[in-house]
Order: structure tokens, then sequence, then C-alpha cells
């Protein structure tokens, strides 16, 4: 059940400014969930739960004198993609993209382009190649230059005519691929960061079932891909004491790559990242993190990302501040049609995080 879960959050489309069809999954996942659950103004979803008793935790300790602890947890479900920027008389199409992407990696595939946010029927199929000559009349020079994003081309089949009529300026594109079991690994495009979701789905489930002594607001954002933007407005309306964001990070545990510079490895478990671009975490909180860990037997492990960051780093300055740190799983090919993440690592950081929250700190 859980990794059918997972399947679908990956194969629905959402795109940064795009996450209805998303948004629409996750409420229906997660309406028993919660005490309370809204919408904020740029379409994040904001879930509430009190203090519960449950089978660790008695009613008797939970606080009735003092204010809860307020706890927020940030797992963005926008994915890098695309959207339409041109239509062409011959009906072909040219994207721009919506977050980061390594064009290396964006030959020849298959696209869906969806032109109705709320309708997946009316999606279609398209096939996405950088303009130019085929290799067998391509020059050496030609073969090597490495495309840019306004390169590309979308190739859909149709008359243009029927091009411009399903399409428009702004409609959402993503790159088609499966959802792959290889080994004891999940293969898929943005696992990044449908695996948070997926995290803080699993965690609020046991914590139906545990009780915790704290509030949990469970915010999956929106338009973390192009800024964390949806995390900061979110926080500053909640103003937690403690943010807690949930994403992928890097684990270039492979080849060519020095061991210095793995960040993670993939398999070594839960990631407590100490530091990216975007935050340096809280220390004690992460050491609280640890010992919860080492209580109940969940492997866990440091790491440190050069650059990049996290809704983390929207929560721990928005407004007054709040101790702030992430928990991220660790994924190979980031931001490739191909991220891969370990079945062990998925059930580390949904463990922790709900062992964690029954009693926080």
């Amino acid at each position: 059940m859980a990794m059918q879960l997972l399947e679908k959050l990956v194969t629905t489309a959402a795109v940064s400014g795009r996450e209805h069809r998303l948004r629409k999954l996750i409420l229906a996942e997660t309406k028993t969930l919660f005490d309370e659950i809204r919408i904020d103004p740029m379409g994040s979803i904001i879930g509430l739960r009190q203090p519960a008793p449950g089978k660790l935790v008695k009613a008797a300790d939970l606080p009735k004198k003092r204010k809860p602890l307020r706890i927020m947890l940030a797992a963005h479900m926008d994915q890098i993609g695309f959207v339409v920027r041109h239509i062409d008389d011959k009906g072909f199409v040219r994207v721009h993209n919506v977050g980061g992407f390594d064009t290396r990696n964006l030959f020849a595939r298959l696209v869906t382009l969806c032109p109705d946010l709320d309708d997946p029927s009316k999606d279609f199929p398209g096939v996405m190649n950088p303009g130019g000559k085929p290799i067998h009349i391509a020059s050496p020079e030609d073969t090597k230059k490495i495309p840019e994003i306004s390169d590309l081309v979308i190739d859909t089949g149709l008359a243009p005519d029927e091009v411009k009529k399903r399409l428009k300026i702004g409609d959402m594109v993503v790159i088609h691929a499966p959802c792959t079991q290889v080994g004891s690994a999940v293969v898929s495009q943005c696992l990044d960061n449908r695996v948070a979701v997926w995290i803080a789905i699993g965690a609020m489930r046991k914590l139906a079932q545990t009780g915790h002594t704290c509030e949990v607001a469970c915010v999956f954002t929106v338009q973390e891909e192009v800024g964390l933007r949806g995390a900061l407005t979110s926080a500053y309306e909640l103003k937690p004491d403690i943010g807690i964001g949930i994403d992928t990070t890097l684990a270039v545990d492979t080849p060519g790559v020095p061991d210095d510079q793995r960040v993670t490895i993939m398999g070594g478990g839960a990631a407590l990242t100490l530091m990216d671009g975007s935050v340096i975490s809280d220390l004690p909180l992460i050491e609280t993190f640890e010992t919860t860990a080492l209580n109940n037997k969940i492997k866990v492990q440091r790491s440190i990302l050069p650059r990049g960051g996290t809704d983390t780093g929207s929560l721990q300055r928005a407004g007054s501040g709040c101790r702030a740190m992430t928990l991220s799983c660790p994924t190979r090919y980031i931001h490739t049609v191909t991220e891969m993440v370990h079945h062990d690592d998925l059930d580390a950081c949904r463990d922790l995080l709900a062992a964690y929250l029954v009693n926080p700190k």
C-alpha cells in the first residue's frame, strides 16, 4: 500500500505553480489525518493535528496549562518541469523550464502536455528533442554541442491547427517516465520531492496510532523549486517553534565522484542535513534526532550540501525565526527522470520523523 501511494504521487503532474492535481490527491489521502485542513492563498495545503493520546502517549501526558510546542513540517509538492512558451506555424512547441534541469539528460524524451490543470484526460503526448541535424548529417562540432532549453522542440505529431486548438501559452509540460522497482530501490522522476510528501503522510498515519504531545502543522508546500516560496508564506502565518523541512538530498556514492564529495550514501539511512546553501541547521535539534534514532534503532547519517537549498531556509527566517533543520532522503541522480531512492532510507525517514514527533523537545 505504501509504495502504491508513492507511485501515485510521482505519476501525478505538478510543476511549480501548477500543483492543482497533486493537491487534490493529497487532500484525498489525508482527509482523516488532521483536525483541520485548509489551503492557503498560494496553494499550499496546511494540515493541523492537535496533541492527542495514543499507544505511546497517555491523556495525562498532554499539555494542559501550557501552550503545546508547534512544529511545522514542510514537504514541497511541486516538481521541475516546463511550460509552453511558443507554438510555431508548423505546430512545433517550444518550452520554458520551471526549475533547474541538466540539459545533458533531456535528449529524445517522451513528454506529456497538460492543457487542463484539473482534467488529465485532456493530456496528450509529444517527443522532445533539440532542433538541428540528426547524427547522420551532423558535423563533429554539431555532435559536441550541449543544447540549451531554448533549443528544445516538442513534436506532437498533430496538425498545426490542432496543436494550437489544444494548447495555449503557459500550459504545463512534464517528462513522461515510469516508476520502476530496481533491486532494493525505486526509480522515477520527481522523487524530488514526492518522497517528502510520502514521508509526511506516512508519519501522520503513525502519529494517529501512537499519539503525540505537540501540535503538528504539516504543510505540503508549493513553488519550492523556484525559490522556496510557498514555505515562506505558510511559516509567516503559522509562526512555528520548530521547523522541519523534508526533502531529498544528493547521494553521489557513484563512479566518477570522490568519496569526500558524495554528500550521503544511498541505503545509509535518513540524512540529517547540517548545512546547505539556504540554512545552517539547529545543532541541538540535529542531536535530538540522532538520539531518537539511536533509541529506536533507526539508521541515520549526517550530511552537508555545498550548494542548493530547501524549504528549511524559509522556515528558519520567516517572521522572528525558529529552530529549524532538514530531514533528507538520500537520492541518486537528482533532477533527472531516473532518480533513485532505497526503500530502507524511505522507511528510516518516515519512522524517525514519527518517533521524534511523539514527544519532541
